[in-house]
């Protein structure tokens, strides 16, 4: 028999002075570990690599942080109260990702790079262009990512202050905006790293907190809460089965398959992830600490699951919609209603707990993907493309000459200096904090899961092809690297660009005019194939064969880690 729709649970004034304190509270304990963290050193490696010191340990919980965004916290669980059976397919597409990274990429990015993917290509593919290409992918791919998790911010922000209005979510991520220039531009890799630890700990512990609640509030009965969550969707039975979101036609089936292509292809290629692989001293390193993210990002989406589960049966898919259109604010919902309901002390204390450790999941985010972008602006596009001469490899020697030496041998060889090229990466990050921002007011109203599948999207279509051909393809030539970036990523963008996703539809960025001809709304399915295909026809076509012995030499070092950074 179907149980009473449960009762409006939207937070009321009393939940305000206590949430924002507890913001504010993670706002200044982020600043403080900045302010901190930013006076210990800084040179280049310190910026972009924080000294390459982080245990495996260390490095796993802040691959985990950066990894389990806004988009983990917030969107999956919304997806799942809303679609049921179609938004835990999410959670496997993130989860299975992993094991591409971990048997493809972990080991030979930090044995072949030194600060970014281009770094990886241009050990063999020594190319202004081929430089130029992966640095401006890097930072497309990042800017999706980062309108994502401040459209996160938004939402929560607002649902806090118990208002839908533009003004609150607005200013909200233009705050995000400010903080995340600062954590950059002051700390760098190292303060970003903490930061990621830090917010890794309080997002697992809390998720842990919430599943443990919810199962004690039916004791332990996995079927009951489902059967609940059913009964409480508004769909039925069809909340359990697969098609309530992507099974209405051939189309959405199609999108569906275009998303879980991109999200299982695409963290191979996300540049805030591989950058990661840097912080550790060596490969071996950079394995356990992919494996020490395996561990705690499944283990988060068994609870992700759960949790989405729990907001319908225990607040209601009609109610999670009403709060937030795109079911962004389930968590904190449930949250309210597991302390005990509105006006309980529990359900006030619990519902400004999780909204502050999402905040502070949206906070790290944000600060690893600004970083990303202007190391991949500062290093590649500016200092190894624009510039042409990028500093030489010190090969462990660094500590033994001054500064203020290699700097100035550096100038006489018209190189580039540290201190020049860290300083464009401050500049960089201010700039496309505030492209972000500008971004993300337009995207208020969208899932950011569904954003975050469009970054994996274009990850999986600019980044992955060239990155899987130079490790792997000994025939491989600059040519093939160009195109196989601009082959996947102008096809992707441009895909968006006319799919409903921007136009035609209630919930696209601009709902009144419609000029989308591409049905679908992820083009994972289309543009990943393009950025493949486009890689071997540059290859087959160049005029110029690949350099075998530059080939010899990445495979030998990406193996072995002879002669890595």
């Amino acid at each position: 028999m179907r149980t009473a729709t449960p009762p409006p649970v939207a937070p009321t004034g009393d939940h305000h002075d206590l949430a924002i304190a507890l913001f504010a509270v993670i706002v200044l304990v982020t600043l403080a570990i900045t302010l901190w963290v930013g006076r210990q050193g800084s040179a280049a490696e310190d910026f972009y690599a924080g000294g390459r010191d982080f245990t495996p340990l260390q490095n796993g919980f802040a691959l985990s942080g950066d990894y389990l965004s806004a988009a983990s916290f917030l969107g999956v669980a919304g997806l799942i109260a809303l679609y049921g059976y179609d938004g835990v397919l999410y959670s496997i597409g993130f989860l299975v990702a992993w094991l591409v990274v971990l048997m493809l990429v972990a080991e030979l990015v930090r044995n072949a790079g030194r600060y970014t993917l281009a770094d990886v290509l241009a050990l063999r593919l020594r190319r202004r262009k081929v430089r130029a290409a992966a640095g401006g992918a890097s930072v497309v791919v990042t800017l999706f990512y980062l309108v994502a998790q401040m459209v996160g911010a938004g939402s929560l922000v607002a649902l806090l202050l118990g208002t839908n209005s533009s003004g609150a979510r607005t200013w909200t991520i233009v705050a995000v905006g400010g903080l995340m220039i600062i954590y950059v531009t002051v700390g760098g890799m190292r303060a970003t790293t903490w930061i990621q630890i830090v917010k890794a700990v309080l997002l697992v512990a809390g998720s842990v907190l919430l599943t443990v609640l919810l199962m004690v509030r039916f004791h332990g009965d996995v079927a009951e809460l489902m059967r609940q969550a059913a009964q409480h969707s508004g769909a039925g039975q069809r909340y359990l089965e697969p098609g309530l979101k992507y099974g209405k036609s051939f189309t959405s089936r199609l999108d569906f398959f275009s998303l879980g292509l991109a999200l299982v292809l695409g963290t191979a290629g996300l540049p805030h992830i591989l950058s990661r692989f840097y912080t550790v001293p060596t490969a071996r390193a950079a394995r356990r600490s992919t494996m020490w993210a395996i561990g705690l990002v499944g283990g988060f989406y068994l609870m992700a699951i759960a949790l989405g589960l729990g907001a319908t049966a225990l607040v209601g898919s009609a109610e999670v919609r009403h709060a937030n259109p795109a079911g962004n604010t389930a968590v904190p919902l449930l949250a309210l209603v597991l302390g005990g309901g509105n006006g309980s002390t529990g359900g006030v204390v619990l519902f400004a707990l999780i909204s502050a450790i999402a905040f502070a999941t949206i906070l790290a985010v944000v600060a690893g993907l600004t970083l990303a972008s202007s190391a991949a602006f500062a290093h590649d596009i500016w200092a190894g493309a624009w510039r042409g001469r990028p500093r030489r490899r010190s090969h462990g020697r660094r500590a033994a000459v001054p500064a203020s030496r290699r700097a100035r041998a550096a100038r006489a060889r018209g190189e580039v200096t540290e201190r020049e090229e860290v300083g464009v990466a401050r500049a960089a990050a201010v700039g496309i904090g505030a492209v972000a921002i500008a971004l993300s007011l337009f995207a208020q109203q969208m899932n950011v899961a569904f954003l975050v599948g469009l970054a994996f999207a274009v990850a999986a279509s600019s980044n992955l092809p060239v990155l899987l051909y130079s490790l792997f393809w000994r025939r491989f030539t600059p040519r093939g690297a160009v195109w196989s970036v601009y082959g996947g990523l102008v096809p992707a963008v441009l895909l968006v660009a006319f799919s409903p996703v921007v136009s035609g539809s209630k919930a696209a960025l601009f709902p009144g005019v419609d000029f989308h001809w591409f049905p679908l709304e992820n083009p994972g399915i289309v543009s990943i194939p393009l950025g493949f295909l486009a890689g071997w026809l540059g290859t087959i076509t160049s005029p110029e064969p690949a350099d075998p012995d530059r080939y010899a030499e990445l495979e030998v070092r990406s193996l072995t880690g002879a002669g890595a950074a």
